[in-house]
């Protein structure tokens, strides 16, 4: 595993906000050498602290600007249960995120899609539709003032 210092996190945090900023900037905004920062930068990927590049898509113009997150409660906390319900989400498209939680909810998910028309239609038929399913609380998204995902 990489070693986690002030520079690692510098160049983590730089990487983050632009990830294909170039190896001569990112070493002039950390303070250090071109190669001395590539070896860092290398090192932090082949221990897998950075786990990959992601381009930052403006959903709107691509048709998907409809954003909500929804908490799902399960009517069975079984393990065969919790496999069938994340196996069918992840076949959902309009699934982005899916998360188990704890709490009063089994999982969290964020959805995008084109338009509540959309949205009623994956709540419908492929939400309402799992047996798993006990119950569906929707939040939908009116903006987001921060958004620090990669």
């Amino acid at each position: 595993m990489a070693k986690m210092d002030g520079i690692n996190d510098r160049i983590l945090q730089e990487l983050s906000r632009d990830g294909r900023v170039s190896n001569i900037d990112l070493a002039a905004r950390v303070g250090l050498s071109p190669s001395a920062c590539l070896r860092r930068v290398q090192e932090l990927e082949r221990s897998g602290v950075i786990t990959g590049y992601r381009a930052v898509l403006d959903r709107t113009r691509m048709g998907t600007g409809f954003v909500a997150y929804i908490g799902v409660s399960l009517n069975n906390h079984s393990k065969a249960s919790q496999e069938a319900f994340e196996q069918a989400i992840s076949r959902a498209p309009e699934v982005r995120e899916c998360h188990n939680t704890t709490g009063t909810i089994e999982y969290l998910l964020r959805i995008e899609c084109a338009d509540l028309g959309r949205y009623k239609d994956f709540h419908t038929n492929m939400l309402g539709a799992l047996p798993q399913v006990n119950g569906i609380t929707t939040y939908v998204v009116l903006g987001s003032p921060k958004d620090a995902r990669a």
